[in-house]
C-alpha cells in the first residue's frame, strides 16, 4: 500500500518501517540552567533521513502509515469492542467519553452513598511499576487471538499485522556520543503510539474478573487500579477480603510480567469518626504492612476520610496563588492574550480539573476557590484590589466557581442521557415516571432519590445530577445537540450569576 502511494520499492518501505521500530534512548546527565538545543549529530542524522527519501518527508510518510494502517486497525478494534461489549466497564483509560473525572465521579458517588447509609469504607490505590514496558508480546498476541479473537475475528491478515507491529523492534542507548549494540525489544508496547494504550487495555482485560470474584468494587484508569468496599459500623470491615484480592491480583500480574509496587500502594479508611469505629492500624498486603493515611492522592485529587476535599482545595489555593504572584510580576510586559493564556494554563485549569467532585460542598470551602478566581480576574484585567469583582467576571465571561461546578454536573448529565458518557454514569440516572398520567411525564425529568445526610448522599452524583437537571427550563433539557445544550446552559447560568 505504501509502496504504491509513494512510488517506492517494497524493500525500501520495509527498511523505513524497520527504522521506525528502532528506538534510541539518550542518557542525559542532570544539569541546571536552560535546556540544550538539538545537537549537531542529531541534526545531521535528521537531514540524512530526509535526503535518503526525496519523494517524501518521514513525517509525511509516518502520517500516511498511521492513516492507512494503525488508525484503521485501532478504529476497527474499538468499534467491535464497544459493539460486542468486550471492554472492561470500569476501565476508563484511553477510551472515548471517559476521563479521570468520570472515573473519580463514580468512585466518590459509591463512597458517598456508603457514607450516606452509615457505612464505613476502605479505599486501596494500587500502583504498577513501568506497566507499559513489561507487557509480554506472546501473551498479548494470545489475548488477541484467543481471549477476544472469536468476537473480533482477528484472524488472517489482521493478526499477522499485529505480529508485525509488535515484533522486530530494537533499541539502543546513547551516552557521550557512543551508541550501544541494538537489542531486540521483547516486552512492552510503544508509548506515545496510537495503538499502545489500546493494546495495554486489552492486555489487562482479565483483571476485572479476578477482582469481581472477591465481591469488591473497583475502577481502573490505565494502569492505576483502585479497590473499595464498605460495611456497617457494627460489622467487621472485610480487610481480609481486600488482602486476598490483592494477593490474587499480584499473582496474576507476576504470571503476566507485570509488577505491583507494594511500597507505593496507599490505603484510606473512610467514614465519620473512622478512628473510633474501625481499629485498623496496618493493612497487610502480601507481606507489606501499609499504614492507612490521613489523605491519599487519587488521580491528582486529594481524598480525605469524609470526602470533604478540604485538603484538595487548600492545595489548589496554595499552588494557584503561587503562580498568580509570578504572573502578576510580569503582567505589565504581557499582552492581554498572553496573560490570558498563562492564567488559563496555571489557574483556571486547576479550578476546573475534576470540579464535579465538589458539587454540594459547603460555601466556606468554595469561597476559597472563588478568591482564587477573583484574584486571577484582577491580575488579568489589571483591576485595583478593591474594585467590585462581579462586573470584572462578567466582562471576562467567567462563571463563578459554584456555577462552573453546576455547569460540569449538568453537562455530564446531558451526556449520560444521550449516550455520550460512560455506562457507569448512565446507570446512576433514572427517568421520572409519575404514578399516573401527568404533563410532567414528557418533561424529561429525572427521579431524585431519597438521602439521609446532606454532607454525604447530598453530594453524590446520583442525587445532585437529578436535582440540578430538574431545575433547568425544559427548552435546555430538550436541546437537540451537545453544542446547543452548552450554549443555552451557559446563558442560563450566566443570567443566574450576574442578573
Amino acid at each position: 500500500m505504501l509502496s504504491q502511494r509513494f512510488n517506492l520499492s517494497v524493500s525500501t518501505v520495509r527498511n523505513i518501517v524497520r527504522k521506525w521500530k528502532s528506538t534510541e534512548t539518550v542518557l542525559v546527565k542532570p544539569r541546571s540552567g536552560r535546556p540544550g538545543k538539538i545537537s549537531e549529530r542529531q541534526r545531521r542524522r535528521m537531514e540524512r533521513t530526509v535526503k535518503d527519501n526525496p519523494q517524501t518527508t518521514s513525517k509525511e510518510l509516518q502520517h500516511h502509515l498511521a492513516a492507512d494502517g494503525v488508525t484503521v486497525h485501532r478504529s476497527t478494534i474499538q468499534h467491535t469492542l464497544h459493539k460486542e461489549k468486550l471492554y472492561e466497564v470500569f476501565q476508563s483509560g484511553f477510551r472515548q467519553n471517559h476521563s479521570t473525572e468520570t472515573t473519580l465521579l463514580r468512585v466518590t458517588n459509591d463512597l458517598l452513598s456508603a457514607l450516606d447509609r452509615g457505612s464505613n469504607a476502605i479505599l486501596v490505590l494500587l500502583d504498577l511499576s513501568a506497566a507499559f514496558d513489561t507487557i509480554d508480546h506472546a501473551i498479548l498476541l494470545d489475548r488477541l487471538e484467543n481471549l477476544i479473537g472469536i468476537s473480533l475475528h482477528l484472524i488472517g491478515s489482521a493478526l499477522t499485522w499485529f505480529r508485525s507491529y509488535l515484533r522486530d523492534r530494537f533499541q539502543c542507548v546513547y551516552l557521550n556520543n557512543e551508541c550501544s549494540y541494538q537489542s531486540r525489544v521483547k516486552y512492552g508496547v510503544p508509548q506515545g503510539s496510537i495503538l499502545g494504550p489500546l493494546l495495554f487495555t486489552l492486555y489487562m482485560l482479565p483483571l476485572g474478573k479476578i477482582i469481581r470474584r472477591h465481591g469488591i468494587n473497583f475502577h481502573c484508569y490505565a494502569d492505576d487500579t483502585q479497590l473499595y468496599i464498605s460495611a456497617k459500623p457494627n460489622e467487621e470491615l472485610c480487610i481480609n477480603q481486600i488482602t486476598d484480592c490483592i494477593k490474587d491480583i499480584k499473582n496474576w500480574m507476576t504470571h503476566n510480567f507485570l509488577l505491583l509496587n507494594s511500597d507505593k500502594t496507599e490505603v484510606l479508611l473512610l467514614g465519620p469518626n473512622i478512628d473510633k469505629n474501625i481499629n485498623v492500624n496496618t493493612v497487610d498486603i502480601d507481606g507489606h504492612l501499609i499504614i492507612p493515611g490521613k489523605t491519599v492522592r487519587n488521580l491528582g485529587v486529594i481524598f480525605d476520610p469524609i470526602l470533604s476535599f478540604d485538603a484538595h482545595i487548600c492545595s489548589i489555593v496554595k499552588i494557584a496563588f503561587f503562580h498568580l504572584r509570578n504572573i502578576a510580576k510580569i503582567r505589565s510586559i504581557l499582552s492581554l492574550d498572553d496573560a490570558e493564556k498563562l492564567v488559563h494554563a496555571f489557574i483556571t485549569s486547576r479550578l476546573d480539573y475534576c470540579n464535579a467532585l465538589l458539587a454540594g460542598s459547603p460555601h466556606k470551602l468554595l469561597h476559597k476557590l472563588q478568591l482564587v478566581q477573583n484574584a486571577a480576574a484582577r491580575v488579568l484585567t489589571r483591576a485595583r484590589k478593591f474594585d467590585h469583582i462581579t462586573p470584572i467576571l462578567s466582562s471576562l465571561h467567567w462563571l463563578p466557581v459554584r456555577f462552573c461546578i453546576d455547569y460540569k454536573i449538568l453537562l455530564l448529565t446531558y451526556k449520560s442521557l444521550n449516550g455520550l458518557a460512560p455506562h457507569y454514569l448512565q446507570e446512576l440516572l433514572t427517568p421520572y415516571n409519575p404514578p399516573r398520567s401527568l404533563r410532567s411525564q414528557d418533561a424529561g425529568l429525572l427521579l431524585v432519590p431519597r438521602i439521609r445526610k446532606n454532607y454525604a448522599g447530598g453530594r453524590a452524583f446520583f442525587y445532585k445530577a437529578p436535582q440540578l437537571w430538574n431545575s433547568l427550563p425544559i427548552n435546555i433539557r430538550d436541546s437537540d445537540t451537545l453544542s446547543i445544550f452548552k450554549s443555552r446552559l451557559k446563558t442560563f447560568l450566566f443570567a443566574q450569576a450576574f442578573e
